[in-house]
């Protein structure tokens, strides 16, 4: 497929802004849609990203924009994956080959990129909440019109998500929810709300304007009358019963074709010039929609890599060592075909966690509870108090979402859960939303746990070992996104000691104390050390509690200098390493003592190397620290 011309696409071209969508006629308003479509496939496929949750919203971003007074009005997406259609109607059309890169726009909704922006994402379920919260200030007098919120079936099977809608409907404001219906989240939708939806889909009786015309009909153009008149007709005497939105206080309207921009168009008219309290239109789109190798493909093409637009096919490097999310799925389903006990639970990622592997062979064993961090959590502390070994597998970033089960129903109880903390650290293209920056201080704080590192994939196997050995409590293992170091790796994990690190190098003048997978950066800098003449001590203290006081007494007592150094923020293992040290007199010798961490800002998207050289965490910044360490910091450069 050839890149079609600029002259190709004359209607995008005449749109620098959403005020030039209400110049278009409605055949025009369709049109468009398609030149949307056509170049986001390009651009997707010269960027990557998340196709295919855009490519099923094209006609209803068109529609919103065209019947909405965005940036007055509020439109919200959730998660916010799929805003690329939005971003490109809204002056940022030129810039999207700078989608995801180092100094581009973010894949996702951002207050500072653009006003059209009001709310930033990238996790799930917090459109409603965040439009309630505009449609407050609106009617408190601000400056802000209507609050539209776009979230799919995926999302609003989030508790938040119901929070929301319980507080909208009984408030009563005027506001509006645009349920996203494709029956996918990342992988298919699970549970009963999902088999719902799907009944309401595809119920006769719920279509397009049978809501429209009891009330709203008059409102409708002049050349839609006509249809809503047969639609209502079509429908006759049937009575559908109230859905649970009605019985929230909301007015439900749908399903919609949420890819038919007259239905699009005369629902969102008519909403926003009649509606007076809380409505939920409910859209059926279909992810990854027309471009067929992603409405084919079993995830529509959820996230992608650079990719042939004629074949499909995505230029993903081959790797030179496995992925540590596959060394995890692999490792656990291995130790579950030993022990009959071990369970695994994800929250709508089994992909992306690993666990597709084991649910391939042992099916009834996996759990995929849908977008439900918190219920995750309470339910494998559940499946622990009964006896079970539950790994809860969950990223680091959306683990946070679940932390107050983890303190109450996990660690004050004392249950042996075993957390796998996957995408840890720093992430690349996703930027800061999807930085795994906090587990490891908000883990390590918690009485009773036990929280480890992996240093590389041959370590991550063996922290698998040693979770599912682990009955006395609570413990958790991070571990980061993307590809091992290419060690060799072990037939079995093997069992590792609670609370004992490994030395991997000595030397007499510096010693690096390593937590997780920041390891083969810290030995970079050892050998530009060594050019120098400076020798240095390599340690992995693997665990971060209960912390190897041995070692770092060792550590202490022989060097100059002591630097920690982790994949996390600020308050994490080297703060735990501090705290010891000081109540353990260790500080007290004329040690010079550094902790390398993340710097205490977020950091936008770039490729993971060059996220940790903006976070002063490169090989040289550590060589720097080292010299500095040891008063030699003025006296020699680094390249």
């Amino acid at each position: 497929m050839t890149q079609p011309s600029p002259a190709s696409r004359p209607l995008l071209d005449r749109v620098a802004g959403p005020a030039d969508l209400r110049a278009l006629s409605d055949a025009e308003l369709a049109a468009l849609a398609q030149e949307l479509r056509e170049e986001l496939i390009e651009v997707v496929s010269r960027t990557g990203g998340h196709l295919g949750s855009s490519l099923g919203v094209v006609e209803l971003t068109v529609a919103l924009h065209a019947t909405f007074r965005a940036p007055f009005d509020k439109i919200i997406w959730d998660v916010s994956h799929q805003s690329y259609p939005h971003k490109m109607l809204t002056g940022r059309r030129h810039r999207m080959d700078s989608l995801r890169r180092e100094g581009g726009l973010s894949g996702f909704t951002k207050r500072a990129e653009s006003e059209f922006d009001p709310f930033g994402a990238a996790h799930s379920s917090t459109s409603i909440s965040a439009a309630l919260g505009f449609t407050v200030g609106r009617d408190m007098g601000l400056p802000t019109g209507d609050a539209v919120a776009v979230i799919g079936d995926g999302s609003i099977t989030a508790g938040m998500a119901w929070e929301a809608l319980f507080n909208a409907g009984a408030e009563g404001r005027r506001m509006v929810v645009i349920l996203n219906d494709n029956e996918m989240s990342i992988a298919p939708n699970v549970g009963a709300l999902s088999r719902y939806l799907t009944r309401l889909g595809g119920a006769a009786q719920g279509m397009s304007l049978r809501e429209l015309a009891a009330g709203f009909e008059a409102a409708l153009p002049e050349a839609l009358r006509e249809h809503a008149r047969r639609t209502r007709q079509s429908i006759g005497g049937i009575h559908a019963p109230a859905t649970m939105f009605e019985d929230l206080g909301f007015t439900y309207l749908g399903p919609v074709d949420g890819h038919s921009m007259p239905d699009l168009l005369a629902t969102l008219r008519t909403v926003r010039s009649q509606a007076d309290g809380p409505v939920l239109i409910h859209a059926l789109t279909v992810k990854g929609k027309g471009y067929a190798p992603a409405e084919s493909a079993a995830c529509k093409y959820h996230g992608v890599a650079k990719f042939d637009v004629g074949t499909g096919a995505q230029q993903k490097s081959r790797p030179n060592a496995p992925s540590y999310t596959g060394v995890f799925g692999q490792t656990l389903t291995e130790a579950a075909a030993r022990d009959p006990r071990i369970v695994a639970v994800t929250a709508a990622m089994p992909g992306g966690t690993g666990l597709d592997i084991m649910a391939k062979r042992f099916p009834r064993r996996v759990f995929d509870v849908g977008i439900a961090e918190q219920h995750a959590v309470t339910f494998a502390a559940g499946m622990a108090a009964s006896g079970l070994k539950p790994f809860c597998a969950i990223y680091s970033t959306f683990l946070q979402r679940g932390y107050d089960q983890v303190v109450h129903d996990v660690a004050l109880q004392g249950l042996p859960v075993r957390f796998a903390i996957d995408r840890a650290g720093l992430v690349g293209a996703d930027g800061a939303t999807h930085a795994g920056a906090f587990d490891v201080g908000y883990m390590t704080n918690l009485p009773g746990m036990v929280v480890m590192a992996a240093a590389d994939e041959a370590e991550l196997a063996r922290m698998v070992a040693t979770a599912a050995a682990h009955d006395e409590g609570p413990i958790a293992f991070r571990y980061p996104r993307g590809e091992g170091v290419g060690v060799e790796m072990p037939e079995h994990g093997q069992v590792l000691e609670i609370g004992k690190g490994r030395v991997l190098a000595e030397g007499d003048q510096v010693a690096f104390l390593s937590f997780g997978a920041h390891l083969s950066e810290i030995q970079r800098a050892v050998e530009q050390l060594a050019e120098r003449g400076i020798t240095a001590t390599v340690a992995d203290a693997r665990f971060a509690k209960p912390l190897d006081t041995d070692l770092i007494a060792q550590l202490a007592r022989h060097h100059k200098a002591l630097i920690t150094v982790e994949q996390g923020a600020q308050g994490g293992f080297g703060a735990h390493v501090l705290h010891h040290m000081a109540n353990a007199g260790l500080l007290e010798h004329g040690l010079a003592l550094r902790t390398i961490t993340l710097p205490d800002r977020f950091i936008d998207q770039a490729s993971p190397a060059a996220m940790y050289a903006d976070a002063g965490m490169s090989a040289d910044h550590i060589t720097r620290v080292a010299l500095g360490a040891l008063g030699m910091g003025r006296m020699v450069s680094v390249a």
